[in-house]
């Protein structure tokens, strides 16, 4: 499981800082490494969500 929870991380902390950028320059990093409607980037937002989800329930439980 801290194989889980390590790759949970790393994914959240790129999802923050793709949103970052976003957010400050108005340039999407994963859209542009691997295009808007491609369905690599949609994968990537899927794992990156639910990646938020599982570090969100072991928050809550306290793990």
């Amino acid at each position: 499981m801290a194989i889980l929870k390590h790759l949970a991380m790393l994914l959240a902390v790129i999802g923050t800082l793709n949103w970052g950028v976003v957010g400050i320059f108005d340039y999407n990093v994963v859209n542009e490494l691997f295009g808007s409607s491609s369905i690599t980037a949609e994968i990537i937002y899927i794992l990156v969500g639910l990646s938020g989800l599982y570090l969100l329930a072991n928050w809550i439980k306290g793990d």
